[in-house]
């Protein structure tokens, strides 16, 4: 949401221990959005909230080496009512004021049902044991691609690792693009993703040349814009992925504005200096399946047939989408839920459009299973991955592998301010400003990711125990480790699992 237009204010302001502070000014350094300024007072200087711009990013008060800031929540008080709350009243004055899309970075914020909090799993008790983790060895390796068809089917080996790629963990990373993001915390995925065996996306933003070193790791994007696509991009990388549509803007396309676009970006997506990198909404070569299939098998070409993936929206009809994708020759179906985060949407699009993620992926995981195609295509989903337990209640509702990308980016210091559009990020994550995007460090930075992911592994392998399931194969799909609660007759029908005590 823009606040910083003629009058607003902002949710959040931050509060000074006056008796703490020595003046020394780091805070209104820190700010990224002006919200802190230093004022005489005395024979000090002390900071003052300028009540305007802040995002609750939390930049100031971990940063404060006297440990005399804290943060509160200051809303816009209305008078109570059932239809207009504070926020609605609050977004209609700011465009009121700018005449503009209100947009946002971060997930959807409405109130609709999360459906992982509404599912548990079952756990080994007295007849069936559970299994220690600790003590015996548990194989959680994916294999991602197009499957053999039936069993006895003869692949040569060399046509196997070409056809299937092996990820040690069901976990990869998200697309966010160069531009979107910045070098530094693109460099830190890579380096974590061929450290573990893992998958990162590129996004639309092409494959910077100092990434080349890690393109055995990832899966380039070939979207609307074709930002960075060449003969020698489609020879790099693991895999492609083609981007029909996102989460958290399904059917509109992508805006980098022109003031983020700075020399590396312009080189690496081969866009003129400082212009906007538009997206359209639809990839002007695919009106029906048979374009797509038209696209996946040219990109196939290219590159000695390595897997394609194809990255939808999730909405009503996604199971005879995925169904029509699977046909066209894909390998890999990424679906992105209606939480998916991106650095900027409108608001009224990432609220209001779209489905759960796992009502998508139980509905899609059985239609391909009543068709007989499952084996023929990985499912990927995307979309408000919050932990372990949500990847693995994916995984026992059918999917192949999870995206994260909010995660990677709170690993490294985002407290969802909101502000991922502004260019201003004050973690230097959504930035590409040198001296926002300096602080943030890549080896601190591929640490953190790194250890976030082995110790959601580590939590994984435990579920996967207690379940008395040793391999990853055997909990895929599995959903009678799974009960719901709080939910009606349809929704445990779409998602296929019986109510708790069943």
């Amino acid at each position: 949401m823009k606040t910083s237009q003629p009058g607003s204010r902002s949710t959040y302001r931050p509060v000074f221990d006056l008796d703490l502070c020595d003046g020394c000014g780091q805070c209104a350094v820190e700010c990224t959005f002006n919200e802190i300024k230093m004022v005489p007072h005395g024979n000090k200087t002390i900071p003052v909230a300028n009540r305007l711009a802040c995002g609750a990013c939390h930049r100031c008060d971990i940063m404060c080496p006297r440990q005399a800031i804290r943060i509160v929540e200051d809303p816009l008080v209305t008078r109570p009512h059932g239809v207009w709350s504070s926020s609605h009243i609050q977004r209609a004055h700011l465009q009121a004021a700018s005449g503009s899309v209100a947009l946002t970075g971060f997930g959807a914020e409405t109130a609709l049902p999360i459906f992982w909090d509404k599912i548990l799993f079952n756990a080994c008790q007295v007849t069936n044991p559970s299994i220690d983790p600790q003590r015996e060895p548990m194989e959680t390796i994916t294999y991602l691609g197009r499957k053999a068809e039936r069993l006895g089917d003869v692949v040569e080996p060399q046509e196997m690792l070409r056809r299937l790629i092996p990820v040690n963990i069901p976990i990869v990373f998200a697309p966010m693009s160069y531009g979107s993001i910045n070098l530094n915390l693109q460099k830190a995925m890579a380096r974590v993703a061929k450290e573990l065996n893992l998958l990162w996306y590129t996004g639309e933003g092409g494959l910077h040349k100092d990434l080349y070193p890690y393109a055995d790791w990832a899966i380039l994007q070939v979207a609307s814009g074709r930002f960075g696509v060449s003969p020698e991009y489609l020879k790099l990388g693991r895999g492609y992925q083609i981007k029909i549509g996102q989460g958290a803007k399904p059917g509109i396309g992508g805006h980098l504005p022109g003031e983020k676009v700075l020399e590396g970006i312009s080189e690496t997506r081969m866009i003129p200096l400082h212009s906007d990198a538009i997206s359209p909404a639809p990839q002007h070569d695919i009106y029906s399946i048979e374009d797509l299939r038209l696209l996946i098998y040219a990109i196939k070409e290219a590159n000695n047939y390595k897997p394609v993936c194809v990255k939808i929206a999730a909405v009503h009809n996604i199971a005879a989408i995925a169904s029509g994708i699977v046909r066209a020759g894909a390998d890999m179906v990424y679906l992105d839920g209606y939480r998916g985060g991106t650095g900027a949407a409108p608001n009224i699009v990432r609220d209001n459009v779209g489905i759960p993620i796992e009502l998508a992926l139980a509905v899609v995981d059985q239609r391909l299973r009543e068709e007989k195609i499952r084996s023929q295509a990985s499912i990927i989903v995307a979309g408000g991955i919050r932990n372990s337990a949500d990847v693995m209640k994916a995984i026992a509702l059918g999917a192949d592998a999870v995206a994260i990308g909010t995660p990677v980016l709170i690993a490294c210091g985002c407290h969802g301010c909101q502000r991922c559009s502004s260019g201003k990020c004050p973690w230097g994550l959504t930035t590409n400003e040198p001296q926002l995007s300096g602080r943030l460090d890549v080896d601190w930075a591929a640490e953190r990711i790194s250890n976030l992911i082995k110790a959601w592994h580590h939590e994984m392998q435990e579920i996967m125990g207690l379940n008395g399931i040793y391999d990853l194969g055997s909990f895929r799909g599995n959903r009678l480790i799974l009960r719901g609660v709080d939910l009606d007759e349809k929704e445990l029908s779409i998602l296929g699992i019986k109510y708790a005590g069943e």
